[in-house]
């Protein structure tokens, strides 16, 4: 009887093997990491993109159509997302306010979302007109009638509107934030106007008083209550941030706010930058800049109407979210180097 023999296999079959392991857990690994690299925005820049979807147009044509306009980084990763959430029947024919700050994820979940014929229409503080009007679009308006209703001539029996000075035509920073009603017949104008009401019901004789003891119109309140909204979220800050901006206005010192640099940029649209030399940059220019730039909330008013007995000229918030205030430049470079490095390093 003759004994079988088992050939080992080959070492060299062995390390070709092996490799050929180690290429595919690569290629596996490459291939993954690719994918999420590319999931996130193109930019920080918020510009708003008018995106429409034709009806017929498959998820491949939606995917390269917004890698053309730069709002993705690839057609390809758009395609293998809407897949693996089993989105594809979502995706909605229609135009679409999108920003190359959205994320894929971001960008996917609009277009699936379609244009809700009824629901609620929210308006955040600290939001520009910009945003505001991607989101009327988004929720299911068209880009001509939000345009339409966002005109300030459709509203001129508001007293809000008496507040603004002629030479101003934008409704930036005049619409306060709240939830509002949407049916299928709403127009945006009725949303709009709604707001307007609201603001103009939240500008108390008490605080025109107020406004006025520190040598401030109305609109000049508003402008300023926009910047402090967008510089601290915390209440106890606003109201020192507003002493400190109070004092810079009175001593005729720039007031120095990064978020005022970074509207003008955008507004003229250019990245986000601290150096463009806009008529919103107040690191720049002295004063108030010429409009607000963005929603306020109540609270950032009242800061104006009553800020806080300090004598702060500087602050800073830190990536911690605490607010750092202080009396001379050294001190306040100190905390800006010790507390302020993801936050502060921004163009």
């Amino acid at each position: 009887m003759q004994t079988k023999h088992h050939h080992p296999i080959p070492r060299r079959l062995w390390i070709i093997g092996g490799a050929a392991i180690v290429l595919l857990i690569g290629l596996i690994v490459g291939i993954r990491q690719y994918y999420f690299a590319n999931l996130v925005p193109v930019s920080n820049n918020p510009k708003s993109v008018i995106f429409t979807v034709p009806n017929g147009d498959t998820i491949t044509q939606i995917g390269d159509q917004l890698a053309s306009r730069g709002l993705i980084r690839s057609g390809w990763v758009f395609d293998w997302y809407v897949h693996s959430q089993n989105l594809g029947s979502k995706l909605e024919a229609g135009s679409f306010a999108l920003s190359p700050s959205y994320s894929v994820q971001q960008i996917a979940s609009i277009i699936a979302s379609g244009h809700v014929a009824e629901g609620i229409v929210t308006i955040l503080p600290g939001k520009t007109i910009a945003q505001i009007k991607a989101s009327l679009i988004n929720a299911g308006f068209t880009p001509n009638s939000v345009d339409s209703a966002l005109n300030p001539s459709n509203y001129v029996d508001l007293p809000i509107i008496a507040d603004k000075p002629a030479s101003v035509n934008t409704l930036e920073g005049l619409l306060y934030p709240n939830s509002f009603d949407k049916t299928a017949t709403t127009p945006p104008e009725q949303i709009v106007r709604e707001s307007l009401i609201e603001m103009g019901q939240h500008i108390t004789p008490a605080l025109k008083l107020a406004f006025a003891a520190e040598g401030l119109s109305v609109y000049q309140a508003i402008t300023l209550a926009s910047i402090i909204q967008q510089e601290v979220s915390q209440p106890a800050d606003m109201t020192q941030v507003a002493q400190v901006f109070l004092t810079r206005l009175k001593q005729g010192t720039p007031l120095g706010s990064d978020v005022t640099a970074n509207f003008g940029a955008i507004a003229a649209g250019q990245p986000p930058s601290l150096t463009y030399n806009s008529p919103y940059n107040t690191l720049i220019h002295i004063g108030l800049p010429p409009t607000p730039i963005g929603t306020i909330s109540q609270v950032a008013l009242s800061a104006i109407a009553h800020p806080a007995p300090t004598n702060w000229l500087y602050f800073v918030t830190g990536d911690n979210g605490t607010t750092y205030f202080e009396q001379t430049l050294a001190q306040h470079n100190a905390d800006v180097a010790q507390y302020c490095h993801k936050l502060c390093s921004q163009p």
